[in-house]
This record gives structure tokens, sequence and C-alpha cells, in this order.
């Protein structure tokens, strides 16, 4: 086995630069000098790199310069103690000790778990007092081997698995050392003391993400408080249990980068921070989230309280598993559809529903220093009858109908995501393209049931290759080329010579059989019906994609039909039957509060936005928690809603906005009038289940 540390590459008392940069370049140097590395100057750009998102200086005068890089082959310290000391930009003054980490790109879970229990150790005074009183570079050697502890790289790590996180998917290589005092798995501790559950991450994640979990529990422990840390790092990520997210008081969020799966702690206090906070004031921390587990109007995460995310020590369940890959790959993509729907409004807004044909024509010929000319265009302005505004309503038009066309890719890319981590996406976006024939190659075009079926199967595909073994040197490539690139080959192929026209005719039939209701004045009402179930009945789901699909697709040959256009009239029964749930959730939880838990009581103040801008998702943490009583009565509620408003010849010209685009609503009163009869009908159903139902201990969750 390789040492990560030698003699060779420890340097005492030595002036190695008056500035970081110096320092830094020099400790890639002392590397190479050891035979570690062959470039040099590799290193030196990768670590700089990491220097420049945000100082690796450390309380205490440590710095912690480090990266992952292809410049080494072997996990890597090599050790400073700096004289004079160097600034690397930490509040409390310049650093004497110098660490610079360097971790192979494509490196195992072995290594990387040695580095993550050094990282913990470089917040114990203990040892960086012994770093310092060291007579010679043995010494050193030996104290750092004697903090990471004996370890076998010859063995191998076992298989990765999917990581049970939702949001992330990453095929999380091993479980991280067994939990520190502070971070065991029992969700309260002896004597009944309070319980915090925190989360560590930065963008490399192999130092800052466990020092800062390290400080987070020993000023837990200063604190008489349990806490529970889910370090999301490099080696792997065991998440937190549900029980032992729903026991405690709050939760700490300590991260440079996202939170994966931040909707298992929807509704608990949050204290928010970058990760040098926690290292730098850990006791700041924990005291802040004590504070604001005692504040009823303490900042609180949002989200889905109940999206499920992983168990710690115990498996997913496939439907689980399912829902959670799902709506990951749907929460990526509606900000596109929000977005772009609302974008497409204001071009309507501005230029008229007739923008949609001349717009390309306006911006590739025209400017705001040279408008176009609004009667040789015969626009009909819906707001100004100005060449000015026609530009503006083509440009917003324009950038809306292209943040629609990601709506499919980003599905699928996310979905792929979801199962396989970043290198998922590419593929999985891929897939999502050619479900809609983005590319022009004349497939069929499958709509979202094929961007979902590609997300998947991209995902599956890449995640299978990811637990590959390959060489050490052929580590690196994995993620950024061999993954996407061989299961862009494979999953292609499929989408293309087999899937295609199967996936491509069935949505075929789904629309044609919704297009002839709607051509049909008998059946307008059961339309609206259906479209209605279709909106409630999986909020965001494949059945709700679909009709909205078929709203979307109808509404774009529609763009200056006359105001009852049945295409303007499914638009309308579409969007009004997605505002429903959300929004009739919202007020069964002010009607009656006591029948919701808190973090329900919490989602219901987010729902009257998200309902009122057709946002259909806002209504999926109380699905997921109580689905018996609540799908049943927001579909109900919905039905009610589409029927009326295609009874009443309701019409709609803009994609999405909710109530923000009444400008494009023909006939307000019914627009109204039929929204409010549905919310009023899921709201009733909702409490009325809710009270004559099993108690929520009774409920079974998905």
């Amino acid at each position: 086995m390789t040492e990560m540390i030698t003699r060779d590459l420890v340097r005492l008392d030595a002036a190695l630069g008056s500035d970081k940069n110096e320092v830094i370049r020099a400790l890639a140097d002392v590397v190479a000098g050891a035979g570690r590395t062959g470039d040099a100057g590799l290193l030196t750009d990768d670590a700089l790199a990491r220097e420049a998102t945000s100082s690796t200086g450390l309380p205490g005068g440590i710095a912690i310069p480090h990266c992952r890089t292809a410049a080494v082959d072997v996990p890597t310290l090599a050790f400073a103690r700096l004289s004079p000391p160097v600034d690397f930009g930490s509040k409390d003054g310049p650093a004497d000790l110098a660490f610079l980490i360097a971790a192979p790109a494509g490196g195992d879970a072995t290594h990387l778990k040695v580095l993550t229990m050094l990282a913990r150790a470089l917040v114990k005074s203990e040892f960086t007092d012994a770093l310092r009183a060291a007579d010679d570079a043995d010494e050193v050697v030996r104290l750092v081997n004697d903090v990471v502890g004996p370890t076998d790289t010859a063995a191998p790590a076992p298989a990765a698995a999917p990581a049970a996180a939702a949001g992330s998917g990453a095929a999380a290589p091993e479980a991280e050392p067994a939990p520190t005092a502070g971070t065991t798995a029992t969700a309260t501790a002896p004597g009944g003391r309070r319980s915090l559950v925190a989360v560590t991450a930065c963008p490399t994640g192999i130092a800052h993400t466990y020092m800062a979990a390290e400080s987070l529990e020993r000023a837990a422990a200063d604190a008489g408080v349990d806490i529970h840390v889910e370090t999301q790092g490099s080696a792997g990520s065991t998440p937190l249990s549900r029980d032992t997210i729903a026991d405690a008081a709050a939760v700490i969020f300590a991260a440079d980068v996202g939170v994966r799966d931040r909707a298992r702690f929807a509704g608990k206090p949050v204290v928010n921070s970058g990760v040098k906070r926690a290292i730098d004031d850990g006791p700041g921390m924990v005291a802040d989230a004590l504070r604001y587990a005692d504040d009823p109007g303490a900042p609180r995460v949002e989200g889905e309280a109940a999206a499920g995310g992983g168990e710690s020590g115990g498996a997913e369940s496939w439907g689980a598993r399912a829902r959670r890959v799902l709506m990951t790959g749907v929460s990526y993509m509606i900000p596109f559809v929000a977005a772009g729907g609302l974008l497409i409004a204001i071009g309507f807004l501005l230029g008229g529903y007739e923008i949609t044909g001349p717009a390309a024509d306006i911006i590739n010929n025209n400017n705001l220093f040279n408008p176009p000319d609004v009667q040789e265009l015969g626009l009909d302005h819906a707001l100004f009858d100005s060449g000015e505004m026609a530009y503006l309503g083509a440009l917003f038009f324009a950038l809306g109908a292209t943040a629609f066309k990601f709506l499919v890719p980003a599905l699928a890319g996310y979905i792929a995501y979801a199962i396989a981590d970043r290198p998922g996406i590419a593929p999985g976006f891929v897939m999502g393209a050619l479900a809609i024939d983005l590319g022009g190659f004349g497939t069929p075009q499958s709509g979202f049931l094929g961007g979902i079926v590609g997300g998947v199967l991209a995902g599956v595909v890449a995640h299978w290759i990811a637990t590959r073994k390959v060489a050490p040197w052929a580590r690196g490539l994995m993620p950024v080329l061999v993954i996407p690139l061989f299961t862009t080959m494979i999953c292609g192929f499929i989408m293309i010579a087999v899937l295609s026209k199967p996936l491509g005719d069935l949505m075929e039939s789904l629309q044609d059989g919704l297009t002839k209701m709607s051509e049909d004045p008998g059946l307008a009402v059961l339309l609206g019906v259906v479209l209605g179930l279709m909106m409630a009945f999986d909020m965001g789901g494949p059945l709700n994609k679909v009709a909205y699909a078929f709203a979307t697709a109808g509404l774009s040959t529609a763009a200056a039909a006359a105001d009852d256009a049945p295409e303007l009239k499914v638009m309308a029964a579409v969007m009004l039957a997605g505002m429903v749930p959300p929004l009739a959730l919202a007020l069964a939880t002010v009607l009656r509060p006591h029948l919701f838990n808190a973090p329900e009581r919490e989602n219901g103040k987010a729902a009257w936005a998200l309902g009122a801008s057709f946002i259909t998702e806002g209504a999926i943490p109380f699905a997921a928690a109580d689905p018996i009583r609540v799908i049943p009565s927001i579909m109900a509620g919905s039905a009610v809603t589409g029927a009326l408003s295609m009874a009443m010849d309701v019409g709609l010209r803009a994609p999405h906005g909710g109530i923000f685009v009444l400008f494009a609503v023909h006939n307000i009163l019914g627009f109204f009038i039929a929204l409010i009869a549905g919310v009023l009908v899921a709201a009733f159903l909702v409490i009325l289940l809710k009270s004559i139902g099993p108690s929520d201990e009774d409920v079974v969750t998905v």
C-alpha cells in the first residue's frame, strides 16, 4: 500500500512564499519532488481553481488547500509548518499549518474515507498542537497515520448502489465511517435530550464537508444536545432516517452546494449557511438552531414534507424509489414551465396573440431602435399599438417558446440524474430531445411519455456502467466521457430503433381521444371532467402531463382562433383544474388546522401561491402523507372545475401563469366561478374524510 504521507512530503518551519498562491505552488512542487505527480502545474491549477471558489483558511492557523485532480494516481498529503505564517483567508489571521490534499479524480471510497478522517481531525486542537510541537518529519507522519488509522487499500471497495436521497440519486460508493459521538443512529438520546439534524456539503466533498460535521458535533456535545449529521461528500452519504428527522427540533444546512433531498426536512426550523461558518462557528449555529426550534416565526425548510428520502440502514421500496425519481425530474422541469409560460403570456400581452407567426421575422429584422411597422404586420395588439411593444412581445414570446422546448429534455435529464447522478444528465437530456424530435431527425414524437421512459432508461444504463470496475487511470474519464458516451449510444439506439414508434403511437392515441371529445359539443363537459381527473390524479406525473401536453399542443395551433375555440377552452379547463389541488388543501389547512400536522400547515401557506400560479405539485406533500383521503378529494374538485369551465366556455390563450394571466382569459367571471367551486368541493371533501377517517398514525404514506 502507498502511504498518503511520507517524510518526503513534509516541510517544517519552511518559508514557502508570501501569499497562499505561492505556498500552493511550492507544495505542489513538494508532491512532484516526492514522485507523486508528473504534472505539478496541473496539480497547482486544480488546487488554485478550488481555492478560487472559497478560501481554505480555517480558524486556529490552519489551511487545507485541496482538490480532486488527474495529476495524482493515489491520495497524497503534503504538509508544511510555515514560517512565517501566510494568510489563507481565515478571519483570525494567517495560517502556520498547511496541508495540500490531493485526491485522484477517480479515487475509490476507501481512500476518500481516509481523507475524511484527516479532515475531521484538523478541527481538534490536540491534533494541531501536536503538529506544531513535532520535532521532525517522521513524527508528523506518525501523527497523521495515527489519525487516519490503518487502511487496506488493496481491498476492493463494495460495489456502488443507488443513493436513496432524492434529488441526488448518486451511486454512493460506500457508507461513510461509523459516526462518532453525536451522530448515533438513535433518534432520541438517553435522558430525553433535544436532538438536531444537519447536512454538510462542499463542492469538492473531501475536506470542508467533514470538518463542518466534526465542528457541529463537538459544538452540540458541548451544548448538551444530540446532533445527527449527514455528510454529502465524496466518501458517500448515508441518509438520515425518517424517524431521526421527525424527532429533530431543528435542522442545520451547512452547504456550499445544493442539499440533496431537502424535501425530507420540510417544515423544520432551519439554519442555513456555508460550510465555513459551521467550521468557524459551530457553537453559534447550534445555538441558532435551538433558538429557532422554539420560535414559531423562525425560517423553515420549504418543499415537500413527505417526499420520502432514503432510510439509513433500510432499503427504499420500489414504489417510493419510482416516485422519487419521477418527482425529481418534474421538480427540475417546473421552472422551465413557469418561466416559459409566463414569458409567452407577457409576449401575448405586449404583442397580441398573432405574435406567434411573425415573431421570428420581427426579431431578425427589427430592434427597439428600428421597431416594426404595426400596420404592415397587421397585428391585433392586446395592450399597446406600437412597434416597440410588438418587438418586445416577439422577444418575450421567443424566450418563452425556447424555454418550453426544454420541458421534456429537462424531465428526462433529471430523471436520469436522480438514478445515476451527474453522469446521467447528458444522456437523459438527449433521450428527452429524441422524445420530442428536437433534433429534427424524424423520430416520432412520444412527448412526456417518451421523456419519462428515456430518462429512466438513461439513468439505469448510466448507473450500470458506473458500477463497472475499471483501471485506476480510467476512473477520471468515466463520469465525463465513458459513461455519457456509451449510455447515449446504447439508449439512443433503443429509443430510436425499438421504443420510438410504440411510445409515439401511444401518445398519439391519447391525444386523438381527447381531441375527438373536444370537437363534440355534447362531450365537452365530459372532457372537462376527464381533464380535471387527469390533472389531479398524479399532480405533475405522467397523466397530468399528458393532459397538459394535449392542451398546449392545441394552443400552439390556435393562437389566432376565436375566443370560444375548443383549443382555448381545453387550455382553460386544464389550467383551472391544475390550480384546484394546492388551493383546496391550503384552504383546508386554514379551516381545520388541527387535522394537519405542523409541516402540512407550513406547506399550506406555500400552497396558496403555488396554486394561484398553476403549480399543481404544491399538493404533493399532502397527497404523499395521506393519499387515500387527499387524492380522491382533489380529483373530485378538479373534475367539477373542469366541467364548469367547459360548460361556461371559458377560454385561455396563455399556457401557464394561473391568476397572473387574466388578461389572456375569455370569460373571467366563469374562470373564477369554476375555480372557486372546485376548490370548495375539494376542501370540503378533504376535511370530511380527515374528520371521519383514521388518525394520522393509521395512514399509510407513499
